[in-house]
């Protein structure tokens, strides 16, 4: 599933218990990350039991289903087959159908959150990393194991219940020191809609980064006036020629690709006191899905393509996140991304840190607007295409004046741009 991948929600069973297949037929469908992948048999045989069910949510490396392979296959290649699986992994298996429970706010004085002696086994504490929970918060879950033991069901029924004790601040001796309040609002009455899987990784997500990463945003203006004058006389003959479409996109990530190899440092991302700037520029490009919500693509190694691949990647990525085939290479290893909020009508936008990246850039629309030019009779007022540039960055590692320097030097490649370029 890829290195980044710790696990997986089976979205359904393909084949039945007791169901032949074929090597090679889909047997169940698994969504991780933002990306739903099918499960090819890796043998022909026969399904004798599912392990987990539809909606379960699964550790990478944990059996889910036991298979009786046939003998035609048996010959020709070794098949391992687990024939059981312990109690405690079918006790700790993730219960969907839990009622939410009835959280009530609980005191913890200790600054590691294990008050009373509490343990976390090795299988919780790498769960609670993977969904960034203290120790100060998991020591507030209730615990349904044996002797108050936390089990790997109740810290999942914890985060699907909307983790409550996420803000919960601990008790503290000094009466001055600030803490949150316990507030409780009116919600008012309305239609319910539930977020779907994919909406509630994206919350996660943005809550995270504007959690871990001071945002500070730098804005500035640049005139397009000759790109869109150059792809407005050259898209036809564009397509004609290479068979793409020449939106502004590929023009776009041509030019923040050229300015992040100007700037390398804004090519990087934080792994605790450690900065790892990147050697690759992997532009992601923030996209709508037919449903509303939110993926990144990514145009892998930018900085050595010419206009026509890029415009047949960003094309090709584009098409696939319309009819929902995106793969997981196709959304994995990007190290800046752009958002094009002119898209959608924005004059400009503040964008939220695609995680673990270090800036953001937003594009705002092109608009024409009368502008001081300089020319060679003096000032004059022209009518040129305009667009707000602002990008978000994260000011533990990215001060000002990289973040200023970088945005402005993106502007000027879009103001700069050849005219005369051929296709």
């Amino acid at each position: 599933m890829g290195e980044s991948i710790s696990e997986g929600t089976i979205i359904n069973w393909l084949v039945s218990e007791g169901e032949a297949f074929e090597e090679g037929d889909i047997i169940l469908e698994v969504a991780t990350d933002k990306v739903d992948n099918e499960v090819p048999a890796p043998a022909s045989g026969t399904l004798v039991k599912t392990l987990f069910q539809a909606k379960d949510i699964v550790p990478v490396g944990e059996v889910i289903a036991i298979l009786e392979v046939s003998e035609e296959t048996k010959s020709s290649k070794s098949v391992e087959t687990k024939k059981a699986v312990s109690s405690s992994a079918v006790e700790n298996k993730v219960n969907v159908k839990n009622p939410k429970q009835n959280y009530s706010v609980p005191s913890v004085s200790s600054p590691l959150g294990k008050s009373d002696g509490a343990f976390f086994s090795p299988l919780i504490i790498s769960i609670a990393k993977e969904h960034h929970i203290s120790f100060e918060e998991l020591a507030r879950i209730p615990a349904t194991g044996n002797e108050g033991r936390l089990r790997k069901s109740d810290v999942f029924q914890y985060i699907k219940d909307g983790r409550p004790y996420k803000y919960v601040q601990p008790t503290v001796q000094d009466p001055t020191a600030y803490r949150i309040p316990q507030l409780t609002f009116e919600k008012g009455k309305g239609k319910i809609v539930e977020m779907d899987r994919m909406r509630q990784m994206i919350a996660d997500h943005m809550v995270y980064s504007k959690h871990t990463s001071p945002h500070v945003t730098a804005y500035v203006e640049a005139d397009l006036t000759n790109m869109v004058n150059w792809r407005n006389a050259n898209k036809v003959a564009f397509q004609e020629k290479y068979g793409e479409r020449l939106t502004f996109t590929p023009l776009f990530v041509e030019a923040v690709a050229k300015a992040v190899k100007d700037f390398p440092n804004i090519n990087a991302s934080v792994d605790g006191t450690n900065i790892i700037v990147k050697e690759d520029i992997n532009i992601g490009m923030a996209t709508a899905l037919p449903s509303g919500n939110l993926i990144v693509p990514v145009v892998k190694n930018a900085d050595t393509k010419d206009l026509k691949t890029l415009a047949a990647n960003v094309n090709e990525l584009a098409g696939k996140a319309r009819e929902n085939k995106l793969v997981g290479d196709d959304i994995k290893g990007s190290t800046f991304t752009i958002s094009n909020v002119g898209t959608f009508g924005s004059v400009m936008g503040t964008p939220i840190i695609n995680q673990p990246e270090v800036a953001i850039l937003a594009l705002g629309i092109i608009k024409k607007r009368p502008e001081v030019i300089e020319t060679e009779n003096g000032d004059e007022i022209a009518i040129r295409s305009m667009m707000y540039l602002s990008l978000s960055f994260d000011h533990r590692v990215v001060d000002g004046f990289l973040g200023g320097s970088f945005v402005r030097r993106v502007a000027d490649y879009f103001e700069q741009f050849d005219v005369n370029r051929k296709i």
